[in-house]
Formats: C-alpha cells, sequence, structure tokens
C-alpha cells in the first residue's frame, strides 16, 4: 500500500486482517513511526485495534523503504492523494504519476498495480504508459467505497467490490485477494478500467446531487411552514429513491464529495461534454454556506459584534477528524471577522485550521465552551450532542440554539423554552 493516508491506511490494516501480508509505505518518517508504535495517524473507530493486532501478528509493516516494500510484493496499491488543483476543477494527478515511476524504478518481477485513489478516466492508460512493459506490469482500477466513521465495517461488508481490468488473467488474482469478503456476501463486479473509474465519480456525483437536492427542498419548507423529516421519510419510502443521503444540513464537505463533483465536470469539460446538472451542485453546494451565514444573521442580528458563538463540532461529519471542506470552515473566519467571538467544543481536539484565528478558543468539556454562549451552532451530529441538556449547560438565559443537523424535536425545544432554529422546518420562535 503505497501511501499511509485515510484509504491507504484502513485499506492496509483491513487487508492484514483478513490474512494478508502488508507493507504500508509513506514517505514522511514522522507517520511511520508513529504507526509502528500503533498510533494512528487518523482518526477512525477500531483502527488502532486492527492496526495494534496485526502488527503483533506480522502480517502488517509499515516502512519509508519502497524498494524492500515492493521486493516483497506481487501486488502494489497506489493509494495517494489526488487533490483539486488549486483555482481548478481538474485533479492533481502529480503523486500519482511520481509513484508510477517509482515502481518502474524499483520492481524487478511481475507486479500487479492498482489504483485505488480516486482518478479521472484515462489515468490507468497514463499510469500504464510510465510502466511501458505490459508484459512485467498490469494496471487495474480498483476504487475504494469507505465511508469515514464507518470505515472498518464498510471494508468488512461491502456493498460492491469492483475490479476494473482490460485484461482477464488478472481477474482470479484480484477475486483470490478479496475472496474472505466475497464468501461473506459482497457483489464483485468486474468492468473494464475506464469503467471502473468511472463508477467511483458518478456514484459520489450522485450522492452530492441527493444531499443537494434535499437541501434545497429544505429552503422552500422553511419558507412554506412544511417539515423537511416529513418530505424525507416520504421520498426516502420510494424504493426506486432511497432514505439515504436525504437529510437536509449544511454543505457537503468531506475528502471526496468536493473534489469529485469538481474532477467530474473537468473531465466533461475535456470530452466537451457539458455534465450541467453535476455543474449545478457544486454552485448550489457553494451557496449553501452563504445561506447558513445568512440565517445566522436573521437568529441573532445584523451586528455580531462580541456575541458569543459556540460550535458543537467543527468536522464536517461524527467519527472523524477530517476537516476537508467542512461547512465550519467558513463559517467561523466570517463570525471572527464580523466581530464575533466565537469558541468550540470537537471531540477530536483543537484544530489548526483556526489556530491563527484571533478571538476563537477551543474548549475541551461542552460545558465549558457553552456557558455563556449567545448562540449554540449544532454543526456536527457527534453521538454526544444528541442528549444534551442545554438550561443544565449554559448559564445565559437568553441563548439561542441552531441545530444544523435537526438533532432535537421542536416541541421539546419549546416546552423547554429554548429559542430553537434549524433547517428546513417552520420556525416557531
Amino acid at each position: 500500500m503505497i501511501g499511509t493516508g485515510y484509504v491507504g491506511l484502513v485499506s492496509g490494516a483491513c487487508f492484514a486482517d483478513i490474512g494478508h501480508t502488508v507493507y504500508c509505505v509513506d514517505k514522511n518518517e514522522d507517520i511511520i513511526k508513529k504507526l509502528n508504535l500503533g498510533k494512528p495517524t487518523i482518526y477512525e473507530p477500531g483502527l488502532r485495534e486492527i492496526i495494534k493486532e496485526n502488527y503483533r501478528s506480522k502480517r502488517l509493516f509499515f516502512t519509508t523503504n519502497i524498494s524492500e516494500a515492493l521486493k516483497k510484493s506481487d501486488i502494489v496499491f497506489i493509494c495517494v492523494g489526488t487533490p483539486s488543483k488549486k483555482n481548478s476543477l481538474s485533479v492533481d494527478l502529480s503523486y500519482i504519476f511520481k509513484v508510477a515511476r517509482e515502481i518502474l524504478k524499483f520492481s524487478k518481477k511481475k507486479k500487479i498495480v492498482i489504483t485505488k485513489s480516486t482518478v479521472p478516466v484515462g489515468t490507468g492508460d497514463q499510469i500504464e504508459k510510465i510502466l511501458k512493459d505490459k508484459k512485467k506490469f498490469t494496471v487495474i482500477s480498483n476504487p475504494e467505497f469507505l465511508r469515514e466513521g464507518e470505515a472498518i465495517r464498510d471494508f468488512r461488508y461491502p456493498d460492491r467490490i469492483i475490479i476494473g481490468s482490460n485484461e482477464k488473467n488478472s481477474l482470479n488474482i484480484m477475486k483470490k485477494l478479496y475472496l474472505p469478503l466475497i464468501n461473506k456476501g459482497a457483489k464483485y463486479f468486474t468492468t473494464n478500467r475506464r469503467g471502473a473509474e468511472l463508477i467511483k465519480y458518478a456514484s459520489n456525483a450522485f450522492l452530492a446531487t441527493k444531499i443537494t437536492f434535499i437541501n434545497e427542498i429544505a429552503n422552500l419548507c422553511e419558507k412554506t411552514g412544511i417539515n423537511i423529516e416529513d418530505i424525507s421519510l416520504g421520498m426516502g419510502s420510494d424504493v426506486r429513491i432511497g432514505s439515504r443521503f436525504l437529510r437536509a444540513g449544511p454543505a457537503y464537505g468531506g475528502s471526496c464529495f468536493p473534489k469529485d463533483t469538481k474532477g467530474l465536470v473537468s473531465i466533461g469539460d475535456k470530452e466537451k461534454i457539458d455534465l450541467s446538472l453535476v455543474r449545478s451542485v457544486i454552485k448550489s453546494n457553494e451557496n449553501r454556506k452563504k445561506l447558513l451565514l445568512k440565517r445566522v444573521h436573521s437568529i441573532v442580528g445584523k451586528n455580531i459584534r462580541n456575541k458569543k458563538i459556540v460550535f458543537l463540532g467543527v468536522t464536517f461529519k461524527p467519527n472523524t477528524d477530517d476537516m476537508r471542506d467542512s461547512a465550519s470552515l467558513s463559517m467561523i473566519p466570517y463570525l471572527q471577522k464580523k466581530g464575533a467571538k466565537i469558541l468550540y467544543y470537537e471531540p477530536t481536539g483543537e484544530k489548526k485550521e483556526f489556530s491563527n484565528l484571533k478571538n476563537c478558543k477551543f474548549y475541551n468539556q461542552i460545558h465549558l465552551a457553552c456557558k455563556d454562549a449567545d448562540l449554540i451552532i449544532l454543526h456536527t451530529e457527534w453521538d454526544e450532542f444528541k442528549t444534551l441538556d442545554f438550561n443544565k449547560v449554559v448559564k445565559n438565559k437568553k441563548y439561542k440554539l441552531y441545530d444544523l443537523r435537526n438533532l432535537y424535536n421542536q416541541d421539546e425545544m419549546m416546552k423547554n423554552k429554548i429559542k430553537y432554529f434549524s433547517i428546513g422546518r417552520p420556525v416557531f420562535n
């Protein structure tokens, strides 16, 4: 596994856990040092235990020596980052191609080279050109579908395993690799290499579209006195639609949806295909961040100078420490610039993204953060936020609560005389 980021580390640990011998490679010595001490460099429930067990059983190794790891391996997974280029929709593939050149340089025997990183259509073709010798290297696309916070379960019980290969001879080896999961009922699906690359992009773009769609419907619900949860339930009960990803909330974030929707549009532009729907999804998601801030002003007033605004959770979703494209990254700096005093509590700890902001302070206990709040913004739906007694936690009797995840019941909030605001529901305060 070349690259020990989210995909490489989780996949590597889980492959070891189903019986394979795995070498995880990273050029960052600090990361490898921590991993060899049994300390995961990402937050993912259950990962620490899997790493420790398989490291102790000598099925999982961590190294900076790519040459040595390649010498001992038959299958090589490329798991490095594919970020969006700055000020562009297109994808930066420089890390992918650098790894391909290193595989060429250090490989002495036949290898199956698998792209697990999310890459645009045709990337496998480019990797194949770099590797030159088709008899020595087989290039396969095997996209990952791991949800942050649920990744261990998603690996063990996947919805589907997608293998994209232009050479049928390699499919038996790939099936053997995943056999413990296939034997437990995982769907095993093969296609050509470009097909697998596009399945990943198309899947993420569709899920992002569902989120954006329900957020836009939530805007309409707020204006028409309808509860968005009734709409989500009514729609999601249709088996053709399904209930997942129909929960209204902030703009989507994370490592996948923002960059993959942009990447898909970039592929369309390259092929002169106007993917107008996906382009609209990207625009709507950006507009949502502005709409949430507008709503904050409508709750606390135009002048928010010296108002104490508390964020409960700042990551893009619970059970992860991932801050990438989280709505908090745009909301907190904006509110701070407007003169508000920002306080936040986050179960995964203080965030470097806010360390240089004035009047922005991290607290490691909920009651300390909320004590004198004027406004509490429930940003991330961590379990520990779902049963809070706000009237006991907050000493300021005039505080207001803005629930971006609809964690609480409006009737209960009214009964407790809490000034409560949520997403896509009629406003009673």
